[in-house]
């Protein structure tokens, strides 16, 4: 094959990076082991008989697909990802890796609450989950990049439906206005240790889980409005040693982050040290994410140092 061909090949492979970018995200929660799992796809790309391919944006999804399967399925990725004990990685609105935001189920499907909650599913409900309800493949299409019959592929999707139905909360998506007024309002209640207020902004049975900066094993997790509000006034109070864990004083910035709410602690070189996501329903907070383990931040902070940002909320905590 001439260098012209070659070149061609790999500008169609280009063009398709974003797509499985997005797809390889949504299957692994992780914008790192999306990026592996793409590379490992044009590896494969440019080892095959490219001549005889004749639909390649169906090959490169299949390729894709089932190696991110293949990362799901190992024991490695079994113990990292042990339910209750993973977060995934979040990324700024924006980012070309969420891919495709046209529909409610698109973006939901990358939400950090349903990239979570997709851990409860077997390898191959939450392919062909994502396959279908991301990107509207049918069952026939879903049936040839998995190997299986199209009765198995709807099988999967109801049993993923079904699963994902029970587990995760109904509150309709909230107005962006309205979800930002409510992150602020629960800044300036934690930073000032308004505790009552805290936990007026909270649903009942709001949750917080935190990866405690990476330093712990375990996520840290709080059900009860009156300890999140605890948790989050300490938490948000400035103190010496924190600057020192953080590298300096940051400010903190408004954001959106996997399409919901968030606030990012950013240092003075504009890398992302901390961020915390909220999930809303009716109004209230329900879910506060906490991620600062700073192999988890790094695409957010490429992402963020090409973003013309908002005047922070607290320039200096």
């Amino acid at each position: 094959m001439d260098s012209t061909t070659d070149g061609f090949d790999t500008g169609r492979f280009e063009a398709s990076r974003n797509r499985l970018a997005s797809l390889a995200y949504r299957l692994l929660g992780s914008a790192a082991d999306a990026e592996d799992a793409v590379q490992d796809a044009f590896l494969h790309w440019q080892a095959a008989d490219r001549q005889r391919i004749k639909v390649p944006e169906a090959w490169l999804t299949k390729v894709v697909t089932n190696l991110c399967l293949d990362r799901l399925r190992s024991a490695h990725a079994r113990r990292e990802r042990a339910v209750g004990d993973w977060l995934p990685e979040p990324l700024l609105d924006g980012d070309p890796m969420l891919g495709p935001a046209d529909t409610f189920e698109q973006r939901e499907s990358v939400s950090l609450a349903v990239l979570t909650l997709m851990e409860r599913l077997s390898p191959h409900e939450r392919a062909v989950y994502i396959l279908r309800e991301a990107f509207s493949y049918g069952h026939a299409e879903i049936a040839e990049i998995l190997d299986l019959t199209e009765s198995a592929s709807q099988q999967h999707l109801h049993r993923a439906r079904s699963r994902l139905t029970a587990a995760r909360r109904r509150g309709g998506e909230a107005d962006p206005a309205s979800a930002r007024r409510i992150v602020e309002e629960f800044l300036a209640a934690a930073s000032s240790g308004r505790t009552e207020q805290l936990v007026a902004l909270l649903t009942d049975d709001a949750t917080s889980i935190s990866d405690g900066a990476g330093l712990t094993k375990k996520l840290l997790r709080y059900d009860t409005p009156q300890r999140i509000a605890a948790v989050a006034r300490a938490g948000f109070t400035s103190t010496p040693a924190k600057r020192r864990l953080a590298g300096g004083a940051t400010a903190i910035h408004y954001a959106r982050v996997n399409g919901a709410p968030a606030i990012l602690f950013v240092l003075g070189d504009d890398r992302v040290v901390g961020a915390v996501t909220f999930d809303m329903a009716n109004g209230k907070i329900a879910t506060v994410r906490g991620i600062a383990a700073p192999t988890r931040l790094v695409r957010l902070t490429e992402a963020w140092r090409r973003h013309e940002p908002d005047t922070p909320l607290v320039p200096q905590w």
